[in-house]
């Protein structure tokens, strides 16, 4: 075998130089090849299209650096090249100087390259002949005046090489249209400098034995290349490694990407039993974590070609920064179990278990629900991917994979109870984690993690880290607590957040050790929640919102436990914790079990208004599972006349678990208790609502229609329309004591300028009921 390289370019190849005596006048694509696949209609494709494309772009414009295109290689048979290697980058290169032909008036001169062929179909070697023929005019798509010559055969549609040149020429037109074209020839065509050039290896005597010669096709085969591009890695591969020709590293990178870094993630590799995808997912991390020290937040979405020459090229005055922390991002893995290392790190999130030395993570991409804490396996099998808007690999675990990353490369010190800190103030953060605000959000990484700063955190949600302050003062006076205020931290319903908690050195021990018994026991939290409501009014309201938040009994919406017990400033908690406070204590120094002890808190408090005849919602709510249950947690109250805040009272929508909207269907809690002391339900029908909290609503009598609505001061019925229930109902009315507006009103008094209840308005609209059904209606 005999094979000798040299430079050319595809205008040059069809001079007058020779292989073995023969000269090459033209190219022909064999027939054992595939069809031309660069216009293909699919997101891979396209992008190395357009990869391809801006290569070439770069190259042509005057005073650019010309660009090779590497080996191109195959056997020369009586003048004509037929390429085993390099037939979608000559097809390129063709379909690119006929359009810059065309354009500069040059088509029309004599010369060898115009002789390029495709011998996998007559189709497509006619198109190829009739294309040199004809210039194309200015200020025209190519495909559409293409299809609209007379030498264009409407059966060529069928032809996918052809249509995939066609998108080709329209793709080459929308990005050289602009172009000098005279100089862009020139600069094609030049004889000593063009800027397009590859290394052409003409092969011959490729027999097996002396004399014998290997046709073509038998060693296309036997290199078993056929139908296999080079992958969106190797592709990837090769446009970093021209990104990053400045550096003297460039020839270390690419020695450690087929060789220490491929054996770091080979345990790694997917089914197809290559590290290609988990590669670029984890490159993608790297690189956005530079796009953000950079300030930049454009990159998301957007292909990695483009991001990485803009972080690691050569325009770039942080590129030295950023391609040492490259290389120690894949360097600092090499000789550490990252599943070792991790498991160190994080424990699982709702294991109940408190260890100062572990930071359960509770925050997770929207991946495996079983996903590991080894956010570098996890990161390299999910980052970059969306559901919907959503990332997979979440913003709040690059953080912290990130975090862990700095500890390693710069040993830093306390790394246990910083990055505590980091996963309360990230999970804290759940409105500030945005794209946009993350190179601000990654330097409250670097106070934490490098300085242990937090009084600087900036973006981060700043209630946190005001919190965060108060415990590390608090921890330092009281250092025996820190397993208890770690435990508190690790519980699934808090998650790092302690400002519904009085920071009471005397009493923190035993509150934590009550509550998160509570917690684990939810089929105590119907009684907690009587019990706690007993103990005061712990109930608040988001910051500017009208909903009140309370606990719930359900575990599959145990999330408004969270809601109720974080989110605001301490000052926006002060009511909550002082109740919670007071009630922990109360069931601590109990002389019963749990149970037992907020059972008795509840009577004491249900006996305690009776016998002071003030019944006011609380109450009510106490008194009545009903007004609570279901998993419920969030109402809405009409606006108490002369009261300018809102408040809770005796004209309420209690929502549906896990909804907050009052444009869903909601019940009314009093109306829904008194159907509920009913003997028979079935006589009233079963009320739901929607619409504004002001909205009137009624409990309809399933027999007439007569309906019953609770007001502040006491009851409204409203008539039937149908005859003889009017006639009954006029009777009922007046025997139930109503007014001419059809109200029955309530023995009440004032208590701190508010009208309450002495008497059980849940027992006497249930009374009512039962007169009215009674009475016929």
């Amino acid at each position: 075998m005999t094979a000798e390289s040299y430079r050319t370019s595809f205008y040059a190849l069809t001079s007058s130089r020779s292989v073995e005596t023969s000269a090459i006048t033209g190219i022909e694509i064999p027939l054992f090849q595939r069809d031309y696949a660069q216009g293909r209609d699919n997101d891979p494709v396209r992008r190395i299209r357009t990869d391809f494309l801006d290569v070439l772009h770069a190259a042509v414009v005057v005073d650019s650096a010309s660009v090779g295109l590497d080996f191109v290689y195959g056997g020369v048979h009586d003048g004509t090249l037929q390429p085993l290697d390099g037939q979608q980058r000559l097809t390129t290169l063709f379909l690119l100087h006929w359009y810059l032909a065309s354009r500069s008036a040059r088509l029309g001169e004599e010369h060898g390259w115009t002789n390029f062929f495709y011998a996998t179909r007559q189709s497509a070697r006619m198109f190829c002949r009739s294309l040199v023929e004809h210039p194309l005019p200015d200020g025209v798509m190519p495909s559409k005046w293409i299809k609209d010559q007379p030498w264009y055969l409407f059966l060529w549609r069928h032809d996918p090489t052809i249509q995939s040149m066609l998108v080709v020429l329209d793709d080459i037109h929308a990005r050289f249209r602009n172009v000098d074209t005279l100089a862009a020839w020139a600069r094609l065509t030049d004889a000593d400098n063009p800027a397009i050039w590859f290394l052409l290896l003409p092969l011959s005597g490729l027999g097996t034995d002396a004399g014998e010669d290997m046709r073509p096709e038998e060693l296309y085969i036997k290199m078993n290349s056929r139908g296999k591009p080079l992958t969106e890695f190797e592709n990837f591969k090769a446009h970093f490694e021209k990104t990053i020709q400045w550096s003297p590293r460039a020839a270390e990178f690419a020695l450690n990407v087929d060789t220490r870094w491929s054996d770091l993630l080979w345990n790694l590799r997917g089914d197809d039993d290559l590290i290609d995808d988990e590669f670029l997912r984890y490159l993608e991390f790297v690189t956005e974590i530079c796009e953000w020290r950079d300030g930049r937040t454009d990159g998301a979405g957007q292909r990695l070609g483009p991001r990485t020459q803009a972080v690691f090229g050569a325009d770039c005055p942080r590129r030295q920064e950023h391609l040492d922390f490259l290389f120690e991002a894949f360097d600092t893995w090499m000789d550490v179990s990252t599943t070792t290392l991790f498991d160190g790190l994080f424990g699982s999130d709702r294991d109940g278990e408190a260890d100062t030395a572990r930071v359960p993570l509770f925050f997770r991409g929207t991946g495996d629900s079983q996903e590991s804490v080894d956010l570098f396996e996890t990161c390299c099998r999910y980052y970059g991917g969306a559901r919907g808007r959503t990332r997979v690999f979440s913003l709040g675990q690059g953080l912290v994979l990130y975090a862990v990353l700095l500890h390693l490369i710069e040993e830093t010190p306390d790394f246990t109870r910083r990055i505590r800190v980091l996963r309360n103030l990230i999970e804290a953060s759940t409105d500030e984690l945005r794209p946009a605000r993350m190179p601000k959000i990654l330097d409250d990484v670097h106070r934490v993690i490098r300085d242990g700063a937090v009084e600087e955190v900036a973006t981060l949600n700043q209630a946190q880290a005001e919190d965060e302050v108060l415990k590390a003062t608090f921890l330092a006076s009281n250092p025996g607590l820190r397993y208890a205020a770690f435990a508190l931290e690790d519980l699934w319903l808090l998650r790092g957040s302690l400002g519904a908690f009085e920071l009471d050195a005397a009493a923190f021990e035993y509150r934590v050790r009550v509550f998160k018994g509570l917690m684990s026991q939810p089929l105590l939290w119907p009684t907690l929640l009587a019990a706690l409501l007993a103990t005061g009014e712990y109930q608040r309201q988001r910051t500017n919102s009208r909903p009140f938040l309370f606990g719930t009994d359900s575990t599959r919406h145990d999330g408004a436990w969270r809601e109720l017990l974080t989110g605001p400033r301490r000052d926006g908690l002060k009511q909550t914790r002082q109740v919670l406070g007071e009630f922990l204590d109360r069931v601590a120094i109990a002389q019963t079990d749990v149970g037992d002890a907020m059972q008795a808190i509840t009577t004491e408090y249900l006996s305690r208004c009776e016998a002071e005849e003030r019944l006011d919602w609380r109450y009510y709510m106490v008194k009545y599972p009903s007004m609570r249950e279901n998993g419920s947690s969030t109402y809405y109250s009409e606006r108490i006349a002369d009261m300018r805040q809102l408040a809770m009272g005796y004209s309420l929508c209690m929502m549906r678990a896990g909804i907050n909207a009052l444009n869903s269907h909601y019940r009314d809690p009093y109306l829904l208790s008194i159907a509920h002391e009913l003997d028979d339900p079935g006589v009233v029908e079963d009320a739901w609502f929607s619409g504004y909290e002001t909205q009137a609503r009624r409990l309809s009598l399933s027999k007439s229609g007569t309906t019953i609505r609770c007001i502040p001061d006491g009851f409204e019925l409203a008539s039937p329309e149908l005859e003889p229930f009017t006639e009954f109902f006029v009777t009922a009315r007046a025997s139930l004591g109503c007014d001419a507006e059809g109200r029955i009103r309530l023995r009440q008094v004032n208590v701190d300028g508010r009208q309450v209840d002495t008497v059980d308005r849940i027992q006497v609209g249930a009374d009512i009921v039962r007169r009215l059904v009674a009475a016929g209606l």
